[in-house]
């Protein structure tokens, strides 16, 4: 069992940073893709940015390329979203979640990914 606990969210004001950590438990870790996701009130859960197991590569969507990025650290067993330059557009709560399969990347699809955390909630205030 694999269980993923986001932190890290609070209300900030437009322009400011936030660094989200997803930590991980369990000796898996390290070798599966991980992911965060987010869904704003009213909308679908959508991609937000991927890694893959070494944390060499990565994904993003276009909403947040250029002002998020995406890292992990597999000797402490979590991943992390630092989120520069926020928008009030980028107000939801945020997931992190683990890859199902073996593919360097998880993809961007919720069905991609098998195990979820219980969500942070970032705030953007205009």
């Amino acid at each position: 069992q694999v269980q993923l606990v986001e932190s890290g969210g609070g209300l900030v004001q437009a322009g400011d940073s936030l660094r989200l950590s997803c930590a991980a438990s369990g000796r898996t870790f390290s070798i599966r893709a991980m992911g965060w996701f987010r869904q704003a009130p009213g909308k679908e859960r959508e991609f937000v940015a991927g890694i893959s197991r070494s944390g060499g590569n990565a994904d993003y969507a276009s909403s947040v390329k250029g002002r998020f990025t995406i890292s992990r650290d597999n000797a402490k067993n979590t991943v992390y979203l630092q989120m520069n330059s926020l928008k009030p557009e980028d107000t939801a709560v945020y997931y992190c979640a683990r890859a199902r399969g073996s593919d360097l990347l998880g993809g961007s699809y919720e069905a991609e990914y098998d195990y979820w955390g219980q969500g942070t909630q970032v705030t953007v205030s205009s």
